[in-house]
């Protein structure tokens, strides 16, 4: 059997191009929704963690100071160095490394980010933990990940784990929170938000295991009549559309 560390890195070396160029992954609005959450500012420095392509390090390499993005796929850093030398940004650098054993000091960087992580971590908690050592007295920790319904969430991780193996478990929102706890931080704000997206268009970039799509799709369709998924799932032209639903939770230390 495959670790987890090696489906991680299977699957995300796989992603690494469809997941950069994904509509719902580079949605902008999206991106600076998150820098303003953080209320990010040019004093700061900011750490973005399994930051992938580099999407979000490079919206708060816009405002902040410095930002470094750390990620354990070397293709997903390619991506994220290309992106950065599209955009002409000087102020970012990136590192391969572990989320759960991060390679900085403590009290290091005043913005500590997470997005679409920890539904892929067997310890998310070991993860915030360690962003919270990194983060100076007074700077925010933010984590934006798929917040379930607590009643759907099983049903929205079985199919996930079928379209993507390196998917662990997606938690409900009161988790989430309670992974603040846990962690010793502050109670955090939370905004929530849904991107849209389609359902082929999904596919096209994930790579399950053969024959599995057809049970994704079948999956999909069947949860339409009461929403089974949580994903607000809907047939129009003859193509399913889905909205994954988001909580982004900042905590000031």
């Amino acid at each position: 059997m495959a670790s987890h560390r090696e489906r991680i890195l299977d699957q995300f070396t796989l992603q690494a191009v469809p997941f950069s160029q994904s509509p719902s992954v580079s949605n902008q609005k999206a991106l600076h929704a998150i820098v303003r959450a953080a209320d990010a500012g040019p004093d700061d420095t900011s750490l973005d963690i399994a930051c992938g392509p580099g999407l979000l390090v490079c919206a708060f390499a816009r405002v902040v100071r410095f930002a470094i993005g750390i990620d354990l796929t070397p293709a997903m850093l390619e991506q994220a160095r290309k992106l950065q030398e599209e955009q002409g940004l000087t102020n970012v650098s990136w590192q391969q490394g572990d989320v759960t054993a991060l390679p900085y000091p403590d009290a290091h960087f005043s913005i500590v980010t997470s997005r679409f992580v920890f539904h892929h971590l067997e310890d998310p908690l070991a993860a915030l933990k360690e962003m919270k050592r990194v983060c100076k007295p007074g700077g925010r920790v933010l984590v934006a990940d798929m917040a379930p319904h607590p009643e759907k969430a099983a049903a929205l991780n079985a199919e996930e784990v079928l379209r993507d193996p390196s998917h662990v478990r997606a938690m409900p929102e009161a988790e989430l929170r309670g992974l603040y706890t846990q962690a010793g931080l502050p109670e955090p704000r939370v905004r929530c938000y849904r991107v849209e997206c389609e359902m082929e268009d999904l596919l096209s970039r994930s790579f399950p295991k053969e024959g599995d799509a057809d049970r994704i799709r079948k999956v999909f369709r069947d949860s339409i009549p009461t929403n089974a998924l949580d994903l607000n799932t809907r047939l129009e032209n003859g193509q399913i559309y889905y909205s994954f639903p988001v909580a982004v939770m900042v905590s000031s230390r």
